[in-house]
């Protein structure tokens, strides 16, 4: 955990730099890469030009709070990760979870 959900990147894309990005985030977050997840969804987008050749990607990272600094550095990372795919706009939501609603195996943190 942090678990990371991209939406608006291919799952080709996302992971010729997933491995990168999971040691970046690992040393701003001091912790192992094996506490990631990432993930994106196969979506199709409905509303606006998607032949545009922009590419927009929105990013939902779900974790315990880490402090504002550790924020602002992981949504950096992330940032810069897909611009380095060609990504036009890249958004990142962060969803705190709190410890006694988070289990694991059954049991809460």
């Amino acid at each position: 955990m942090p678990h990371l959900l991209f939406r608006g990147v291919t799952a080709d894309r996302l992971r010729a730099v997933s491995a990168p990005l999971a040691e970046t985030l690992a040393d701003i977050c001091d912790c192992g890469t094996d506490n990631f997840t990432i993930s994106c969804l196969n979506e199709t987008s409905v509303y606006g030009d998607p032949t545009d050749g922009s590419m927009f990607v929105f990013v939902e990272v779900g974790w315990f709070d880490r402090g504002l600094q550790t924020r602002n550095d992981f949504a950096i990372a992330v940032t810069q990760s897909m611009q380095k795919l060609g990504a036009a706009e890249v958004e990142v939501v962060f969803i705190a979870y709190r410890e006694d609603s988070y289990y694991v195996n059954g049991t809460p943190c």
